[in-house]
């Protein structure tokens, strides 16, 4: 199985996504260590990226689940997923792919990245990124203003993935 752990930069897709792997025994992705050099200095550099820019990222982190889902790995990955588009070209097999969406109030989210260090991504996207978005009809939504601690546990009961 794939869990794909969406959302605006900010809402805690590394740290959450990696404490559900780590709590599942699964492998961990984190989408935004896939980007191109040249992504990460277009982001850097405050210019918000293109779906041309995006195209190559895509299409890597859908062979990247293509492979998990063809070798029986679970994975959670950490992907924006911005818009539905995207969404759709990441979707392999949906039987075995599930999406939560994180969110939080737009100034928890932009405090949160004022606060963050040494990423690529600055505060001043978030706006972009809010516009950009595009709601999921078919995700999970857990609201990431609690602990990350809470918000796994939130999806695994969400998801059903609790050991049984």
């Amino acid at each position: 199985m794939v869990v794909i752990v969406m959302g605006v930069s900010g809402t805690g897709k590394s740290t959450v996504g990696r404490a559900l792997a780590d709590r599942l025994g699964w492998t961990f992705v984190d989408a935004d260590d896939l980007h191109s050099v040249e992504n990460r200095r277009k982001m850097a550099a405050g210019t918000a990226l293109t779906d041309v820019d995006r195209q190559p990222w895509l299409e890597l982190l859908r062979a990247r689940m293509e492979k998990a889902l063809d070798q029986r790995e679970d994975l959670v990955l950490a992907f924006s997923g911005l818009k539905q588009l995207y969404r759709a070209r990441l979707t392999v097999d949906p039987e075995r792919e599930r999406w939560v969406y994180l969110h939080a109030p737009a100034s928890v989210i932009r405090e949160r990245l004022q606060k963050r260090l040494g990423h690529f991504m600055p505060a001043s996207l978030l706006q972009s990124q809010l516009e950009t978005l595009e709601l999921p009809e078919d995700a999970f939504t857990v609201d990431v203003t609690e602990p990350p601690d809470a918000v796994v546990e939130r999806i695994l009961d969400g998801l059903d993935l609790r050991p049984r």
